[in-house]
Formats: C-alpha cells, structure tokens, sequence
C-alpha cells in the first residue's frame, strides 16, 4: 500500500511557504540549516510528550531513592524512544496515512474499536500527568489550593487551542519554544546542582536494579519516556506535510527528518537525564532520600541550591505540564479520528480529558503517586502501537522504497520485548513476587 502520489490525504493544514521552501531544499536549491528548517518541527511537538510532568515525577523518585543507579533505564528508554519516533515519522511520509488510519485500514473493525478504545485509555491516563504537573507548578509558585491550580492550566490549554486557528506553524514554534525553556531550566538546575560526572557516565552505561522498589520506577520511567499516544501523533504531523512526487523524494525527505527527531529526541534524552542526576546529587547523596514527590522536592530546594533553583524547577514544571497537555489533547482527536472516523470538536475533548485529573484533585489522592502509576499505566499500553507500527513499517507493499531495513525491524523489536518483559517483572511484583537486588 505505498503512497498514491496523486492523492495525498493530510491531516495537518498545508502550509505554502513551507511547502515552497521544502521544495527547494528537497531540490537541492537550498543547503544547510536554511534547507533542514522546514523539517523541523514534528519531533519537537512529539519530544514535548518525552519530559512531561510523569517524567519530573519518576525521574525524582528514582534519583531521590537510588542516586545515579537508574541513569541507564532513562538512556535506554530515550534511545528506543528515537527509533520508534523516527518509525512513526516514516510511516506518515510514506504512506500519507497516519497509524490510527493505517489500522483502521489494515484491521477488521472490531479490531480498530478495541485499539481505540484502549488508546483513549492512554490519553486520560496521559492527561492526568499532564494536568496534574502543571497545576502543582502554579501551586507551588503561587500558593494557590492545588484544584484552582488545575482550572487555571485548563484555561491555559484552552488558549494555546486558539493558536491552532492562526497556522498550525505558530502553534510548532510555541510548544517547540516550552521544549526550549525546559532545556535551558535543567542546564541551569545541572550547573547549580554540579553532579559527580564519572558516575552519571558510568551508570548510564552500566545496569542495575537496586531492589523492588527500583523495578517499579524503571517501568514508569520506560512509561514516561516512550509515549503511546505520540507514536501515532508523530505518524500525522508528518503525513502530507511535504507532499513527496516520486518516492525518491519520500528518501530525501526521510532524511530531513531524520535530523529533526535526532534534534528533539536528543534534547527529550538529556533533559530526563538532568532530571535524575539532579536529583540524586541533591537529594540521595545529601541524604534526603525521603524526597518522594514533586512538591517535597520543590521545598527541599530552597535550603539546598537556593530559591533561584526552586523557581526555575517549577517554572519547566509548569512548560511542561501545559504544553504537554495540548499535545495530548491534538493525539487524541487524532487517534478518534484515524481509528473509528469519528471526530468531535478539540474543546469537548478538551474537557472531557481534563475531567479525570480535576476528580482526582478534588478526592484529594497523593499527586506524585498518581503521578507515577498514570506512567505504568502508559508502559502496559504502549505494546499495542509498537507492534502494529512495525507490522506496517516492515511491509514492502506498505512502505515502499522507506520500508524497514532487517536490522531496524529486528531492534524495534527488541525495544518491545524489553517493554513487555518489563511489565510481566511488574505484575509479578504486585502478585507478591520477591526480586534480588541487582548490582
């Protein structure tokens, strides 16, 4: 099923300038960053899902509880989670279709119903992260009651819905720049924290499982990473996007994008690890190992690195949790629409996935913890769009001149043995199961 060059169907809203000045890179006229620019732009929306609040609240556990020791588990996660970015990305260029459609394409319709319904489950357990991050960030800064802090993060998505109708371009450059602002709040937190540099290199390379407790957070911290529902917004922002008329264009174009998810992701990557090791610097080796949950944390900071850290920590909290949120928001219409043809206005969404997150508020449940299980909860689902991502990107008659390489579908693979082996470790553990400790 390779792409029909006479009729591309997209998703996202053409753009003519860029679609002119990807012409005239893909053409060769232009070179360098001015040809790479209007590639730019998928991945980063897609790397905003990649250092969500469920990654502040798993990577501050792990850090917090056990030092540098799961530095690994973030350097693996971020690391499968560009080759299957880079999948998605692929199947949209190649194919005009995004995962969802492609699935409702490939599958009988009961099939499609299931999957969609077990993503929809995905993205309330996503936005649940999400909303609840952002709304202990204003708390925090503001000394709001944690509820109000909600509604205001759900005003503030609202608003960023607005951009939408301005060019889906400024609302590119918007959740990109929180990406930034993320960024540059962790260079600022490492050169404050000064972590110990052969130990973040030596554990990032070097496994081990300290414990039960540890398996726990290395699944959440695999949850947080490599986001389900993303996989499939990857596949539509890219679709159609820069309409290729011959396949030997889709590889040029492919490789374009290749840089942008090597960009992003790597960005996403070394933002999750500033997240761990800043913790455990500050809090594991000064011997607040206690510090479980993100508003602790927040309060420790100022006796240790100062009010400046503490101010700087909430304020990528907040980056994070709004435009994070809005990615969710744009995933879900996504995957209704792909998976059941159905589609319902972007602000009745918008509500009915806030709504999780406002009851879990108001029954007053532990934020961090809900926080961390939202992300196992994403670990469990995520099975379901790898497999049928390489189902697809490994078919010849789906994809064309793009389709996988051997060695890539066989990595692929790997990365979803791991995350289901991962999972059947967890279940065992809730069983009643006793781990060794490792290393």
């Amino acid at each position: 099923m390779a792409r029909d060059y006479a009729a591309v169907d997209a998703r996202v809203p053409p753009h003519p300038g860029l679609q002119l000045a990807a012409r005239d890179a893909i053409l060769g006229k232009t070179r360098g960053l001015r040809a790479l620019l209007p590639f730019l732009g998928p991945a980063f929306v897609a790397a905003i899902a990649y250092i969500d609040p469920g990654n502040f609240a798993t990577n501050l556990q792990g850090g917090a509880q056990f030092g540098y020791a799961l530095l690994w588990v973030v350097l693996m996660a971020n690391l499968m989670a560009m080759l299957i970015q880079t999948l998605a990305a692929k199947l949209g260029i190649a194919t005009g279709l995004n995962l969802a459609e492609m699935s409702r394409a490939q599958f009988a319709p009961w099939v499609s119903y299931s999957l969609w319904i077990s993503q929809e489950i995905t993205a309330m357990a996503t936005d649940l992260a999400e909303v609840l991050g952002a709304a202990i960030g204003i708390a925090l800064l503001t000394g709001l009651p944690l509820f109000a802090s909600a509604l205001i993060t759900g005003i503030g998505v609202f608003v960023i819905l607005g951009l939408q109708g301005r060019g889906f371009r400024q609302l590119e450059a918007f959740i990109g720049g929180c990406g930034i602002v993320i960024a540059l709040c962790y260079v600022v937190e490492t050169i404050l924290a000064r972590p110990s540099w052969g130990q973040v290199l030596y554990h990032s390379v070097v496994p081990s499982l300290p414990g039960n407790d540890a398996v726990l957070l290395a699944v959440g911290i695999v949850g947080a990473t490599v986001m389900p529902h993303v996989i499939y917004l990857h596949s539509g922002l890219t679709q159609g996007r820069v309409p290729p008329a011959s396949e030997e264009e889709t590889r040029r174009i492919y490789r374009f994008y290749k840089i942008d998810v090597l960009l992003a992701m790597g960005m996403a990557g070394l933002v999750n690890m500033a997240m761990l090791y800043m913790a455990a610097r500050v809090f594991h080796f000064s011997g607040h190992t206690d510090v479980a949950d993100i508003t602790s944390a927040y309060k420790t900071l100022t006796p240790l690195l100062g009010g400046f850290s503490a101010l700087v920590f909430a304020i990528s909290l907040i980056a994070s949790g709004i435009s994070s949120s809005h990615v969710g928001t744009m995933a879900g219409q996504l995957v209704m629409q792909g998976f059941v043809n159905f589609r319902i206005p972007i602000w009745l969404r918008r509500l009915a996935t806030l709504f999780p997150a406002l009851v879990a508020i108001y029954l007053g449940l532990d934020p961090t913890r809900t926080l961390v299980i939202s992300q196992v909860v994403l670990s469990f689902t995520l099975p379901v769009p790898l497999i049928t991502l390489i189902m697809f990107t490994r078919n010849r008659a789906i994809m064309g001149r793009l389709v996988n390489h051997p060695a890539t579908t066989v990595l692929a693979a790997l990365c979803t043995v791991i995350i289901i082996f991962l999972n059947v470790i967890l279940l065992y553990q809730a069983l009643g199961g006793q781990l060794p400790k490792i290393g």
